[in-house]
């Protein structure tokens, strides 16, 4: 029974979020602009025709080695998070995969990360799904036994972790959790200035800190400590997540509203909330974000 009404609780924590598609610069090095989203998209667009050129390009380059030289990972490293800035999720993981037997652990979070990607796509088979899944969490746990002091590593090291979770059972995803937050937390100090790891940490912290009493009574029957948090804890994650990169995703925003709502302050939910629904729509994600914002804002009157 227990373990029943946790199910619910822990679907909509860290152990199952979902990190907005693709086309989000989760854990990369490259910083993207207005203009580069743009341009990414003009050529989507087009059918790619540059991509497709330097793409052959790329794979006749590397196609006989399994070890990233150091000008080859340089454009292994700029041909991959062209792909990654294009939503070219099959062609990306197609390429670093390649290198799956590298030592670079630069290579291999974006392997983990593409796979995790591969694996969200829509209409991805059952069996493949789970598969690329415990992939991407092989790659991952690599990529940070390669290099303990890669931020990147420990934060898709912690996402795959939780989403290997889905398979493991509600005990183990519970369990998993307090990993997961020492690893982004690990994550945020190597690099204080990486936006998505201080929006997931916040999202960690919301999904504790709405934990309704009785969910939390179960908790403590199957674990001495459960994992608990705050809404304060979490505005703070989402408040500086905007700071260091102001506008960087709609679900902060979201979030933000979300948050000041659990601390009933309707005045500053309704001002993020309002930012979330006016964001710029560019994926379907946004585009759900603009849904649910625009429904909180109606209950806020």
């Amino acid at each position: 029974m227990a373990g029943t009404l946790w199910t619910r609780c822990v679907s909509r924590t860290l152990v199952h979020v979902r990190l907005g598609g693709t086309r989000r610069c989760f854990g990369t090095t490259l910083r993207r602009t207005a203009a580069d989203v743009t341009t990414g998209r003009a050529v989507l667009l087009l059918g790619l025709p540059v991509l497709s050129c330097l793409g052959y390009g790329a794979y006749r380059r590397v196609q006989s080695s399994a070890v990233v030289c150091a000008l080859q990972k340089e454009e292994v490293m700029e041909q991959a998070d062209y792909l990654y800035s294009c939503a070219e999720t099959e062609k990306l993981y197609q390429l670093l995969l390649q290198y799956k037997d590298s030592d670079d652990a630069d290579v291999l979070w974006r392997l983990a990360r593409a796979s995790r990607d591969l694996s969200q796509l829509p209409d991805m088979e059952a069996g493949r799904k789970k598969q690329l899944t415990f992939e991407a969490f092989e790659y991952a746990k690599k990529a940070l036994e390669k290099d303990e002091a890669c931020f990147a590593a420990h934060k898709w090291f912690a996402v795959c972790l939780s989403d290997i979770g889905d398979y493991e059972g509600v005990k183990v995803k519970i369990g998993n959790s307090y990993i997961i937050r020492e690893h982004l937390e690990r994550a945020i100090e190597l690099n204080p200035k990486d936006a998505t790891s201080l929006h997931i940490l916040g999202f960690w912290c919301f999904a504790f800190a709405e934990l309704p009493w009785y969910q939390r009574k179960v908790a403590a029957v199957i674990f001495s400590s459960p994992p608990m948090s705050t809404y304060e804890e979490a505005l703070q994650f989402f408040l500086k997540a905007e700071e260091v990169d102001p506008n960087f995703y709609s679900k902060n925003l979201l979030m933000l509203g979300k948050t000041y709502m659990g601390l009933k302050d309707q005045q500053r939910a309704a001002l993020w909330l309002t930012r979330a629904k006016e964001y710029p729509a560019h994926t379907l994600e946004d585009k759900e974000v603009h849904k649910e914002a625009a429904d909180l804002l109606k209950k806020l009157g």
